[in-house]
């Protein structure tokens, strides 16, 4: 038995695109920016209670800005509020920086977006001291 296949030449060109989102350098810059701000955002809102918005589930009440909890409700959640914070803070940022000059964006350091997140959770541990110190 023989098998016989037949193949038809084709053309591939080789084009590389050149505006390709992985290499833009505004959307670089962007990422850089989003993820050194957000962290110090983070704990701007956390230590100056800051949400956009807090978040009653026991009677799924959304109110503007910060509300303490009601008594008899439940607690109040603030860390959605604080996140969406963040994250819209983080996004105008990042998006400021994009108009920036390329040659200053090019000097913000690499290392900040993994330097600022591990010096940030000595506070984020020491926020949630509240809960080991209390029985």
């Amino acid at each position: 038995m023989t098998t016989t296949t037949t193949t038809t030449p084709t053309t591939v060109s080789a084009r590389s695109s050149t505006s390709s989102l992985a290499t833009s350098v505004k959307f670089k810059t962007f990422a850089i920016t989003f993820a050194i701000v957000c962290p110090l955002l983070y704990l701007v809102c956390l230590f100056w209670n800051l949400p956009l918005f807090t978040f009653h589930p026991a009677t799924n009440r959304i109110v503007l800005g910060w509300e303490p909890a009601r008594s008899g409700e439940g607690p109040a959640m603030y860390w959605y509020g604080w996140t969406a914070t963040v994250l819209i803070v983080g996004a105008i940022l990042g998006a400021i920086a994009t108009v920036l000059p390329e040659s200053l964006s090019r000097k913000i350091p690499l290392a900040l977006v993994w330097i600022l997140p591990v010096v940030a959770i000595p506070f984020f541990i020491y926020s949630l001291m509240f809960f080991w110190t209390h029985p």
